[in-house]
């Protein structure tokens, strides 16, 4: 896109109209470093209203109301509308934060489409009233939504993770005041037209792309009854404490530092293609990425030597190009903490063993090559710190015993894998490993289970039976026992 994107209205309580204030959000490419979309700035008015136009649309509207049915027939007109706008939503993402384009058409776009099309069925099976008998007499034990719901959302996953969010909120009958990024607010207003043009109710959705102050009104609203979290560790613990005020339910999707474990008896040449995807996926920015990569001692050299030169191969470039795999970072920031990060390696004693800096003929643009450290200890910091970018540490062990530790060692517990030519003993591992999911011979993430972290990497979960659980309120309803003969 050459021409400089102009959006100069909030989407609040479904209808499009004038910001509060006059702040402008000017979007910059990671690519080009020349600004190619400006949007308002929401400001704390503009959430008052918002907040507002969902606590009447919960209270009074038609939308918790609803049958689950009806409710699910605008949800399905929302993914049908996200898919029928991939091509679309994906040119925006990319143009944003410079996710290589073929990684936007998958999982940044068909991602959303599936973790809507999980929280359907989740949504379908899901018991939302039963009768059960109790100590006194019978009970009505019943699902009902927890209310104004605010989703604050990333930039590095934008429609993944709002539709995390948005697709067990909007089943439940919650309504909802999504904050998104201002690395990447078209993407966010794209949605909104979808939902509109699906027939959501007025009120139930508003879009407000902000900064961190407005996160932060947001998330300590006293009408909101509960926030839905994706980001940095650091901001999530400011989240929880503002939320905390109001006793206001949390939900928190955090950083990670997972490990994928390559046993003794793997055929590298089955795991590598795996692993390398499962290390940087968008360009390493990506809470799951496999960021430690645990090799016996026994075949450390040889292992190193494989991903060395699979890392070193990896084509980096414009996001737009196709062939392209690792794309520039998000903002100059973004790309100054981890340049910083692999020289604060190297002064721990760890080695490049490719990569370390930015591309040749990149100068322009917030590239970093593709960096694999090794002779990596895990109490150095880039062996213990979320990094955020494409840099991956291989970190030697002696038995399974030890790599367990490692991996367990960490203050975050989202992901991880191990490889294995025995799938039994490979679930085994997988059951020691202190982490909300985990793969076992492969690299998946499924949508149709539930998603979260142990430790630093967050509270609750999102997908699944867990994640529609996390929108809704358990009634007990107490009802007169018979009357005795």
């Amino acid at each position: 896109m050459s021409q400089i994107v102009v959006r100069d209205k909030l989407f609040i309580g479904g209808a499009w109209v004038e910001p509060a204030g006059g702040d402008v959000i000017e979007v910059v490419s990671p690519v080009t470093e020349q600004v190619v979309a400006r949007v308002p700035h929401a400001t704390e008015a503009d959430v008052d209203k918002a907040v507002a136009a969902a606590r009447d649309a919960f209270d009074h509207g038609p939308w918790p109301r609803m049958s689950l049915a009806e409710r699910s027939g605008i949800v399905t007109r929302i993914k049908d509308g996200l898919l029928a706008r991939r091509q679309e939503m994906a040119e925006l993402i990319t143009l944003q934060n410079g996710s290589p384009i073929t990684y936007s058409l998958t999982s940044q776009t068909m991602g959303p489409v599936a973790v809507i099309a999980a929280s359907l069925a989740a949504a379908a099976d899901l018991v939302w009233e039963e009768e059960r008998t109790g100590l006194g007499g019978p009970l009505l034990v019943r699902k009902e939504p927890v209310g104004v719901v605010a989703a604050v959302t990333p930039w590095n996953v934008p429609q993944f993770t709002i539709a995390a969010k948005l697709a067990p909120a909007f089943l439940a009958g919650c309504t909802v005041v999504l904050k998104s990024s201002p690395e990447t607010p078209l993407d966010a207003f794209l949605l909104a037209e979808i939902c509109q043009e699906a027939g959501l109710p007025e009120g139930v959705l508003s879009v407000l792309p902000a900064d961190r102050e407005t996160s932060a009104y947001l998330v300590a609203h006293p009408q909101v009854d509960k926030v839905a979290f994706t980001g940095s560790v650091a901001a999530g613990k400011k989240v929880m404490a503002a939320a905390a005020e109001n006793l206001t339910r949390v939900t928190l999707e955090l950083g990670g530092k997972s490990a994928g474990i390559i046993l003794q008896d793997t055929d590298i040449d089955a795991a590598l293609p795996q692993l390398m995807g499962g290390a940087f996926p968008n360009s390493g920015q990506a809470c799951v990425a496999l960021t430690r990569i645990l090799v016996p001692a026994s075949r450390y050299d040889e292992i190193a030597a494989r991903f060395t030169a699979a890392v070193a191969g990896l084509t980096v470039g414009d996001p737009a190009d196709p062939e392209t795999v690792v794309g520039p970072l998000v903002t100059r920031a973004q790309q100054q903490r981890v340049l910083d990060y692999i020289r604060v390696g190297q002064e721990e004693g760890a080695k490049v063993l490719t990569g370390g800096g930015v591309p040749k003929g990149r100068e322009t643009g917030w590239f970093v090559e593709p960096t694999l450290f090794g002779e990596v200890t895990n109490d150095m910091r880039i062996a213990r710190e979320e990094i955020f970018g494409p840099v991956v540490c291989l970190i030697r062990y002696e038995d399974e015993a030890e790599a367990i530790r490692i991996a367990n060692d960490s203050d975050y517990g989202l992901a991880g894998t191990v490889f294995t030519a025995d799938d039994a003993h490979g679930i085994e591992i997988a059951r020691q490993i202190r982490t909300g999911t985990y793969s076992v011979n492969c690299q998946r993430f499924d949508t149709a289970g539930p998603f979260g972290g142990y430790k630093n990497s967050g509270l609750g979960r999102e997908f699944g039976a867990e994640g529609m659980n996390a929108y809704l309120e358990n009634k007990t309803i107490t009802l007169p026992a018979p009357a005795k003969a």
